[in-house]
């Protein structure tokens, strides 16, 4: 039988690509100043007024996909008998993945069947959208659900998150640094190089001087980590800043040969975090300590 692809709008894939492709998405519910938005892949959520908004200041928040609500996703494909696997944010940003598989587990309990597979993307944001692509990809081409995930499984570890930020005031605001860090480093121009570990965590890695060198880090370091570029789509994520993630895009594409590299905005929910201005590539290397 067909089996279902899931995943959460943490993945921030184009809507188009959802819609062709039939994936289910759970919503995340992002609250700006005191008003809550559904994140529905930009169908009626106004990302570019969110960015703007950002820009200005506002600061907002995500909250995780509860245990109810994955019961009443998951429990759709128990009911028809249907397969599925639902790959979304990693447990180390977010309780949802806990909340998926203790969805399940309840869901056993009162079914005989549940052929429901929870996966761990290890990955947030257009790290995660590229899994789930290329699962898509898998699927369309043939692959059982067996080999969707043992694909996903293994590759998840091996995908390269390179991301910086432009404000450096936000990750203050947002409590993800010091005052005193942030105030030294606008002062000093410095912008934090962020990576994702090997628990699906997102850690400082080095710090820049100045915007454009940290772009031409993002780049290098891409370069230097890929393997098999010539097989691979590269995914640049951005937040409000469509130019600069082309510029990238055209630095990669003189330094090596790629399948495809294509740029998409963030979605609300890790643009949140990160601020206006911020830029992510993401890419398939050897597995990341």
């Amino acid at each position: 039988m067909d089996y279902k692809i899931i995943a959460d709008s943490c993945c921030d894939l184009p809507l188009d690509f959802i819609k062709e492709n039939d994936i289910e998405i759970i919503n995340l519910i992002i609250n700006l100043e005191g008003k809550d938005y559904i994140d529905d892949m930009g169908e009626t959520f106004d990302r570019d007024a969110f960015f703007e908004a950002l820009k200005n200041g506002a600061m907002a928040t995500s909250s995780q996909i509860n245990i109810g609500k994955f019961i009443e996703v998951f429990k759709m494909y128990v009911e028809k008998g249907q397969p599925a696997v639902f790959l979304g944010l990693s447990s180390a940003l977010s309780g949802s993945y806990n909340n998926a598989v203790t969805a399940v587990e309840m869901l056993k309990e009162e079914y005989d069947e549940v052929n429901i597979t929870v996966v761990d993307s290890k990955a947030a944001c257009l790290g995660e959208g590229l899994l789930i692509y290329e699962a898509v990809n898998r699927k369309n081409a043939g692959q059982s659900l067996e080999e969707v995930v043992s694909w996903l499984e293994e590759y998840k570890m091996k995908l390269h998150s390179w991301v910086t930020v432009d404000d450096i005031r936000h990750l203050e605001r947002s409590g993800r640094i010091s005052s005193v860090s942030a105030t030294l480093g606008s002062v000093l121009n410095v912008k934090p190089i962020i990576v994702m570990n090997e628990k699906g965590g997102l850690v400082p890695s080095a710090k820049v001087r100045g915007r454009k060198k940290s772009l031409h880090y993002l780049v290098n370091k891409t370069v230097e980590g890929i393997v098999d570029p010539e097989d691979q789509t590269l995914f640049i994520g951005h937040v409000g800043v469509q130019q600069e993630a082309e510029w990238i895009k055209k630095e990669i594409e003189s330094k090596i040969n790629v399948k495809d590299i294509q740029v998409y905005p963030y979605g609300p929910t890790i643009a949140s975090h990160t601020g206006f201005g911020s830029i992510a590539l993401f890419s398939f290397g050897e597995v990341r300590k």
